[in-house]
């Protein structure tokens, strides 16, 4: 439960509560549907827990009573699904979002519009297929995602589009009015693209080589054809898994900018319409594969303050890459120039300490690190929460040390193997740029471009 300070106010009672004189609405008709199969969930969690009970039952049960208790257990699980979408309403009033679910005990969650920082639209592929979508809500300081599930696909876009009007500051008799922002396209990831950039990942290799490996070494070791084929088809199995599963999840990945962020839409079985929330971006990370450099190839991710989008470019040229990086934080131009740290520390770290390098601009502190897989992290000096200094042993011996960085977003970016004197500087001049980073930094507004 998390209090009124972080955007939602989670109350359960048996309806108690005052009310505002608002027009509360319900899901979409196919919901009991969905939610028909909670108490045939329930049944089969148990059977996957204790399958030698399951078994033992079923086996002293007739197929009358079979049928029986089909003819009761269908007509009970439609009536739960039609109940809680019946005792399931939201509204949207001058100050919040309010959604009222339960059956027995009430719960109402007030969502304040103000702090609201991203809308998401989701169509699972069965969605799809029925017309409707489902509405993720994001709010600042909250860990989890509230969701209306499901709404019709153009009640879901003109909803997203009042509220992030609401969030904008838009009066309530003008929001619906306002309509969904226009969007310029940026960005759009061809499919053929995206598959040779997972064929040229050292996570598929790598996956495929344990597959190869090590049913090759079962057989040597025991001479036995099954032990062999229980551990390559899963081996197998779960390498192409991976690689099928992101090539699902990226599939048509595009990237527009629009007054309310950047949106991103993706997915081949299940569609998504995402929205990277404007000034909400802690870190921004351009990754290099190995393989992926001949082609000039870069990956973009995020750090998102209370959100869960990670992905930013799942493959993409760097010019156009670093384009959506300006896109994303105003004013910062990847740099180019980046130090490496003294000859010295490789006796700290031999050979990996190539891939340490530094760069502090007018508005990032930009730590590289890696030498087959490079991750260049970009950190706004504003969204700097706080620089420590570390510096172990066999570190002070080389007068070398370790700068941190931690973001809003509970992470941390370190520029590794610096000369002790540079980073106690760094340290203090870090400090004071984040001061007046936060102190310059514009509002986190939606619908002001």
């Amino acid at each position: 439960m998390t209090t009124p300070d972080e955007g939602i106010q989670a109350t359960d009672s048996t309806g108690a509560e005052g009310r505002a004189d608002v027009i509360e609405r319900r899901l979409h008709p196919v919901t009991p549907f969905r939610r028909a199969w909670a108490p045939i969930a329930v049944l089969a969690g148990w059977a996957v827990h204790d399958p030698n009970g399951t078994q033992a039952q079923l086996a002293r049960l007739t197929a009358t009573a079979l049928l029986l208790g089909l003819a009761v257990l269908v007509p009970v699980a439609g009536l739960y699904g039609f109940l809680s979408w019946w005792f399931t309403h939201f509204a949207v009033t001058d100050t919040e979002l309010r959604i009222r679910t339960g059956l027995l005990f009430r719960r109402t969650a007030h969502i304040r519009l103000e702090r609201i920082q991203a809308v998401d639209v989701s169509r699972p592929l069965l969605a799809r297929l029925a017309g409707v979508a489902k509405l993720r809500i994001d709010v600042v300081g909250a860990d989890d995602k509230d969701e209306l599930a499901f709404l019709g696909e153009q009640e879901a876009r003109d909803l997203r589009a009042e509220l992030l009007a609401r969030a904008a500051g838009f009066a309530p008799e003008t929001a619906r009015e306002v309509g969904e922002a226009p969007a310029h396209e940026l960005l759009r990831v061809p499919s053929r693209a995206l598959a040779l950039s997972l064929v040229l990942t050292g996570a598929t290799w790598g996956s495929l080589c344990a597959a190869l490996v090590v049913p090759t070494v079962l057989w040597l070791a025991t001479h036995n054809l099954w032990t062999v084929l229980a551990t390559a088809l899963p081996l197998f199995g779960a390498a192409g898994a991976s690689s099928a599963g992101r090539f699902a999840g990226e599939f048509d990945w595009k990237v527009s900018e629009s007054p309310d962020g950047l949106r991103i839409d993706h997915g081949l079985l299940d569609r998504t319409h995402e929205t990277v929330p404007p000034g909400r971006v802690q870190t921004v990370r351009i990754v290099e594969p190995l393989l992926w450099r001949r082609l000039g190839w870069v990956r973009v991710e995020l750090d998102v303050a209370g959100s869960a989008n990670s992905v930013l470019v799942p493959v993409a040229p760097r010019p156009v890459a670093e384009s959506v990086v300006t896109r994303v934080l105003p004013g910062v131009t990847v740099p180019q120039e980046l130090s490496r740290p003294p000859g010295r520390a490789r006796w700290c770290v031999p050979v990996w300490w190539r891939g340490q390098r530094l760069a502090v601009t007018g508005a990032v502190f930009a730590a590289r690190h890696g030498l087959l897989r490079r991750r260049l992290s970009l950190v706004p000096h504003a969204k700097v929460q706080s620089v420590r200094l570390s510096q172990g042993p066999w570190q002070r011996l080389w007068r070398l040390a370790d700068v941190h960085v931690d973001t809003g977003a509970d992470k941390t970016v370190t520029a590794g193997l610096r000369d002790a004197e540079e980073a106690a500087r760094l340290l203090h001049a870090q400090a004071e740029r984040s001061r007046t980073g936060r102190r310059d930094a514009r509002p986190d507004r939606w619908m002001t471009g």
